[in-house]
């Protein structure tokens, strides 16, 4: 049994094959999207099945050669003989009596005497109240500091009330629940570890270094399967990322007492993050967030707790890593792999130059911008009137991801977006709105020659400005591309939002992804907001595939402003922005009822999100009262 978890060989190897399992079943969820019908009713086949050109299953993300799946086994110590039959067993057409069985498995206690199982027990208990402790300051954005004392160690009441609120593992609470968090813990941590693959030639080494998307969509699967809330899997996701960063740590000061070859073993075998802790050569800047005094307040008080959980790293790395992790200014932790880069996306203003492109800029939202956690988020507005309306609507929207908005071609987009503004306020436009021409105009019962020449005429007004954003529009694409590419963002999941042009930026930045090679696995969701993207003469089976999780297009049907500026041949075509687009794979919310025109996205963006509610496996968007028009 690996001296870093508290499961047993048996829960393991159930935990590996439900990872597999999840991760074959995000893969068709790519194609076949989940509806009301449940998470696992059999897929069409004919949508699901591995192509004919594929006969040896090259293409399934648990095939050997992805290395997504023995890098994990092998992290778990499960016997290289077994997982053969773990990746059969994933690539199953009827994986729900396996997930039920594995399920079971996992719940299951060995017979290994009652101290042991008592053991067992309270580590999974002091783990499960961390977890509850680190949620509830990420959900309320309190200090946790104190949270983590009363959660873990019941500081502040009696003895008796602890134990009547869930103050022992024997208290209100299910063990199983405890059981979860341990499973969710060693999962995590063995996706994000850099095994050694070559040591024994076992299976093919890991492609992407870090946590790739695929991995964190498949954990949001097993969170689904297991009933946990996602913000414990995000807590879970901090306590694994200090975890490494201790664990480095107590490397360096080991460094020159201890031979390195000895000390490596040693972690790779049982430690928690184990090689991730040493190699890939990157660092994670933590200057607040993770790092700021209130979060390694509540980190001390888990040293015990940690500790215990992953003896092979000593108290005193943990220890100087919250010391360390307490100074805001200027403090930086050595991480795992999964780290950003020095100063990351903020520490260049530009990529590499395409065309005539003369802005392209990462801004952080917010003071500290959850800085340090395990995912990110770039925001990407395409419709503004002035400076404030890139950084503006995505302000209220409350996530945990790291965030960033893309500041580009400031000048061209707000020179856009003022001629489309005064040719609304004009007269004709008025006349016409009146008249319902606009909407003769989305409806498709007249082609574009046939249209009235006010409309032609207007739209003509527009053209020169709408080409040249355009043109900056895909070259910008490029250039996030090639930021994703670099690794600028570290080797983290990342989740990309655009709305208008922004999400044509979006869209070509999975393009670009797509034809530049196999990039699976660095875009986990996608969400693409009145987006100027013809239906028909895009790539978006490609692009689709460069999302690991959901791909959303928001649209309305009331945006007659994509229909006037998108005329011709594009519209005629199909535009995702004011209609669903029958693309597999892709999740189509109207919000008509919202949305009455273009510019007010910018208001409703904050909703929108909301309402989407990304963190969830299903495809989700809650209905709220509708706009008055």
């Amino acid at each position: 049994m690996a001296t870093s978890s508290t499961l047993s060989q048996t829960q393991r190897y159930a935990a590996g094959a439900l990872l597999a399992l999840a991760l074959r079943q995000a893969q068709i969820h790519q194609r076949v999207l989940l509806g009301s019908h449940g998470l696992d009713e059999d897929p069409d086949l004919d949508t699901a099945v591995v192509c004919s050109a594929d006969p040896d299953g090259r293409d399934l993300w648990t095939h050997d050669s992805r290395g997504l799946l023995f890098p994990v086994l092998r992290f778990l110590e499960i016997d290289p003989k077994a997982w053969p039959g773990v990746e059969k067993t994933a690539a199953t057409s009827d994986p729900k009596h396996h997930i039920g069985a594995f399920l079971r498995k996992v719940f299951e206690d060995e017979d290994d005497g009652e101290k042991a199982a008592a053991d067992r027990s309270d580590l999974e208990f002091a783990l499960a109240k961390a977890v509850d402790a680190m949620a509830m300051g990420l959900e309320n954005d309190v200090a946790p500091g104190d949270l983590f004392k009363q959660q873990v160690f019941g500081e502040g009441s009696s003895n008796d009330e602890h134990e009547d609120n869930e103050g022992s593992p024997s208290g209100g609470r299910c063990s199983k629940d405890y059981r979860k968090m341990a499973v969710l813990y060693m999962l995590l941590s063995a996706c994000v570890a850099d095994v050694n693959m070559a040591e024994d030639g076992t299976g093919s080494p890991r492609i992407r270094k870090g946590y790739d998307a695929r991995h964190r969509v498949a954990l949001r699967l097993i969170a689904t399967w297991l009933d946990v809330k996602w913000i414990n899997m995000e807590a879970i996701e901090i306590m694994v990322a200090c975890s490494a960063m201790a664990a480095a740590k107590e490397e360096e000061q080991s460094r020159e007492c201890v031979s390195p070859r000895s000390r490596w073993q040693s972690w790779k075998r049982g430690g928690i993050i184990g090689a991730a802790a040493l190699t890939g050569g990157t660092l994670m800047a933590i200057s607040g967030g993770l790092a700021a005094p209130a979060i390694a307040a509540g980190f001390s008080a888990l040293v015990p707790t940690l500790h215990a959980l992953v003896p092979v790293i000593g108290a005193s790395g943990f220890a100087a890593m919250a010391t360390a992790a307490g100074h805001t200014a200027g403090s930086v932790a050595v991480a795992a792999s999964f780290g950003a880069a020095g100063a990351g996306l903020t520490g260049s203003k530009m990529a590499k130059r395409i065309g005539n492109v003369k802005e392209f800029e990462f801004k952080t939202i917010g003071e500290n911008h959850n800085q340090g956690r395990l995912a990110v988020c770039i925001m990407v507005s395409g419709f503004a009137f002035n400076d404030d309306d890139f950084l503006k609507p995505w302000e209220g929207w409350k996530t945990n991801l790291e965030r960033y908005i893309l500041q580009w071609e400031t000048k061209h987009i707000i020179a856009l977006s003022t001629a489309i503004q005064d040719f609304l306020a004009s007269r004709v436009a008025l006349e016409l709105v009146r008249e319902g021409a606009m909407q003769t105009v989305l409806s498709g019962i007249i082609s574009a020659f046939a249209w009235p020449a006010t409309i032609i005429t207007a739209a003509e007004f527009i053209d020169s400005k709408w080409s040249i954003a355009i043109d900056r529009t895909d070259k910008v694409g490029k250039m996030l591309a090639d930021v994703l590419l670099k690794g600028l963002q570290g080797s983290r999941p990342v989740t990309l939002i655009g709305f208008s042009l922004g999400a044509r930026v979006v869209f070509k930045c999975l393009e670009e992804l797509a034809l530049s090679g196999n990039n699976e696995g660095i875009v986990e969701r996608a969400v693409l907001i009145g987006a100027p993207v013809s239906v028909n003469d895009e790539l978006w089976a490609p692009a689709r595939k460069m999302v690991a999780g959901r791909l959303v297009n928001v649209y309305s049907t009331n945006d007659w402003i994509l229909g006037v500026t998108f005329r011709a041949s594009l519209l005629t075509q199909g535009l995702a922005g004011i209609q669903a687009i029958q693309v597999p794979g892709v999740e189509n919310v109207d919000v008509s009822d919202l949305v009455v025109g273009h510019s007010s996205y910018l208001g409703l963006m904050q909703q929108i999100l909301e309402q989407l509610e990304l963190n969830t496996y299903y495809p989700v968007f809650s209905p709220s009262t509708p706009r008055s028009k």
